[in-house]
């Protein structure tokens, strides 16, 4: 049986991205012409840390599902860090 298959991430001055490869049985599934929520995804099988949206439809192969999320996702700004330092 096919599983799902991860990309490695890239990467622009923004965000990072990945794709997800589903196997024929789960891309099936997908709900046509409209993005997933993560409760959606999750639901489908895919796993990822948080803070990865489905941000775009590869028309071409549906079964490719396309993430970002921010660089630096979940680490606390520069200047919050800073902040914490002066406070001491």
């Amino acid at each position: 049986m096919p599983q799902i298959q991860y990309s490695e991430k890239y990467y622009d001055d923004v965000y990072e991205y990945r794709h997800v490869v589903l196997p024929p049985d789960i891309a099936k599934l997908l709900p046509k012409g409209r993005l997933l929520s993560e409760a959606e995804w999750r639901g489908l099988g895919v796993q990822q840390s948080r803070g990865w949206v489905h941000y775009a439809i590869h028309r071409p192969e549906p079964h490719i599902m396309l993430y970002r999320r921010t660089l630096n996702y979940g680490q606390p700004a520069l200047s919050d860090a800073a902040n914490k330092v002066n406070a001491q």
